[in-house]
């Protein structure tokens, strides 16, 4: 694969050349790339398998213009792109100029007219550099298609990452470390690209929403035009400044960032946006606290179906579609950034240690993701992971489990409580039987070596502001939304219905009473059947089983109900690819299955985990 994206690289620098900056009119191979990176909901998803589009009827041409093409980023979506190609039947060139540059990227738009290309997928540098360009690419009839970045053009669809609570995300995340290193104030820099590209401009506003209030001090934007030596220097002159955390919005500024901390050996915080592999290292040797790795090949991929959908007659109607975003970290590498479930490790164990797995029960597609990637763990690492979850949830019967691996001479137990509260007792005798105890998915009140979980929050928001999106878009301003939630005292989903709710305050809307369905599809159908016939306008699930109960709520009875919730699994996707149900909150079980178990080895050989809490990452799943 390196060797097919050096040789591209190379024929592209040889044209760039010959052109003045921008690519020509050869084209690549419409063969479908083998090794696209993907992150492990997307690959599962129903946005990767084989395309509803129909194949194109006769030869279309689609020119694919980047930023440029040196990025890793633009590397990765031109694969998704010409996977899809592949599929399709269709020609997807790559005319990306070498360098970020206004003129250079006209220039691409004008040789595509001139090639008498059927589509245009662009991302574009800023909103208005390009728009006469593309305005004339119109007029000759050509399909335009956003990935990315779009322009002030009206185009068929665009294909991104909700860019500004990304940036929210990245601005929360260098708060819980600055504060979890007892840092409450400071100086906080920013490398960006420059003033106009929409999608830095929007992560850097929502990482400076993040910070409001909280007593730190953002320092003046400085531009490094996305160049890994020009942000290395900014970022260098920030931290002579004394910083106390940095923030860069894109792959260039990112690597740059995290050169400038290595260089300076410092403490200064470092988050980023990108994935490349440049940027997991640095994660990875600790330069870099986290990245809001996107998913380029996705927007790739489905910008070339909307495409050939657009050049088959087909109206899409300008639609944007959030192609999701997820926190890379130190402990998540391995996991969610390829769809692993933890890659390889340092870990050694000793002996065949035992551990119990104690989900909040064992039908779920969450808690069988979660223990395959456990298993896959513990296969590694040469222990034993026994699955003790019982068949409903019930705190009765999860004591008992808790009860049955103390009986059963457990070194660790990883449990997922159903409260905070009710399996304290039960593990505390754990404990004091030699027990380690590592939290995944849900904590109970008890300190442990550590935690694996999604911030249930900020998800949760996430959720309400995709339901408030897609309400204003059907010019819904008021209304009743109705709340399925487990029980009121499951610590996950009570925090992702307070982050649901939180997104509403003020937007007009009354939130209905919360109704209990105990995770259970059937009886959370029941409820929000009983929600419609109260005329809601909305219903969220906080789990697997309340969303699937929703969805199927909708489909028999609610036409026009936008339904939104939590977890992943075959019968959500299909409710969401059918139109019942707008999106989930997508989790990475298999990657806190696989963590734990790491976890407690690693307490097992006597290392202090010091009850660290890993925020295992969510994305967006829509159609």
């Amino acid at each position: 694969m390196k060797r097919k994206v050096l040789a591209m690289l190379c024929a592209l620098v040889m044209v760039v050349t010959a052109l003045a900056g921008c690519g020509s009119d050869k084209k690549e191979t419409a063969a479908p790339v083998e090794g696209t990176e993907k992150k492990e909901e997307n690959k599962e998803s129903k946005e990767t398998e084989a395309p509803e589009t129909q194949g194109a009827s006769g030869d279309v041409k689609i020119a694919l213009i980047t930023m440029d093409s040196v990025d890793q980023h633009w590397v990765n979506l031109n694969e998704g792109a010409q996977k899809a190609a592949g599929e399709l039947g269709v020609e997807v060139t790559l005319l990306a100029p070498n360098m970020k540059d206004d003129a250079q990227q006209i220039e691409c738009v004008n040789n595509a007219v001139a090639g008498k290309y059927n589509a245009i997928m662009v991302a574009a540098n800023g909103p208005d550099a390009i728009s006469s360009a593309l305005k004339e690419a119109q007029s000759a009839g050509i399909k335009i298609v956003y990935v990315d970045s779009p322009a002030n053009v009206d185009a068929e669809a665009t294909f991104s990452t909700d860019n500004k609570a990304a940036g929210k995300i990245a601005g929360e995340e260098m708060i819980k470390a600055l504060e979890a290193a007892g840092i409450t104030s400071g100086d906080i820099g920013i490398v960006n690209v420059n003033a106009s590209t929409e999608t830095a401009v929007a992560r850097e506003e929502g990482f400076r929403s993040a910070f409001e209030g909280k007593g730190y001090t953002l320092l003046e934007t400085q531009y490094g035009e996305g160049d890994a030596a020009k942000s290395q220097t900014i970022a260098e002159n920030y931290i002579t400044q004394g910083v106390v955390g940095i923030f860069g919005t894109n792959e260039g500024s990112t690597t740059g960032t995290g050169n400038a901390i290595k260089a300076s050996s410092s403490d200064v915080i470092g988050v980023g946006f990108d994935k490349s592999d440049a940027i997991q290292n640095l994660i990875a040797d600790g330069y870099l606290l986290c990245t809001m790795a996107q998913n380029p090949d996705v927007m790739g991929y489905e910008g070339v179906k909307a495409a050939v959908a657009a050049v088959n007659g087909e109206s899409l109607g300008g639609k944007v579609t959030d192609t999701g975003v997820s926190v890379l970290t130190k402990e998540t590498l391995g996991g969610s950034s390829e769809g692993s479930t933890g890659g390889s490790s340092d870990v050694k164990a000793s002996k065949e240690w035992k551990i119990a797995l104690i989900t909040m029960d064992s039908v779920d597609q969450h808690w069988v993701s979660l223990h395959e990637g456990a298993q896959e763990k513990a296969k590694e690492l040469g222990v034993e992971v026994t699955f003790m979850a019982p068949n409903s949830k019930d705190d009765a019967q999860q004591i008992e489990c808790v009860n049955n691996a103390v009986a059963g001479k457990y070194d660790a137990i990883m449990v997922a409580a159903n409260g905070p509260d009710s399996i304290t007792s039960a593990l505390k005798e754990a404990q004091a039987a030699g027990i380690k105890i590592v939290y995944v998915d849900s904590p109970a009140n008890l300190e442990a070596e550590a935690t694996f979980s999604t911030d249930n929050k900020a998800a949760g928001k996430t959720a309400g502001e995709e339901m408030l999106k897609a309400l204003a878009e059907a010019n819904v301003t008021s209304g009743n939304i109705g709340i399925v939630n487990i029980n009121a005292s499951t610590d996950s989903t009570v925090n992702r219905e307070a982050g649901f709710r939180e997104a509403f305050e003020g937007k007009g809307f009354t939130l209905l009473e919360t109704q209990y369905g105990e995770g259970d599809a059937a009886k959370s159908q029941t409820i929000a059947e009983n929600y419609i016939t109260q005329g809601v306008v909305g219903i969220f699930g906080a789990n697997e089983g309340a969303t699937t109960g929703v969805g199927n709520a909708i489909k028999a009875n609610g036409s026009g109900i936008i339904g939104v919730g939590f977890d992943k699994s075959d019968a959500i996707l299909n409710l969401i690819e059918d139109g019942h149900i707008l999106c989930t909150m997508a989790q990475n079980p298999d990657v806190m299955g696989a963590l734990g178990v790491e976890a407690c080895v690693k307490a097992l050989e006597g290392e202090n985990l010091g009850g660290a809490v890993t925020d295992t990452g969510v994305s967006v799943l829509t159609k």
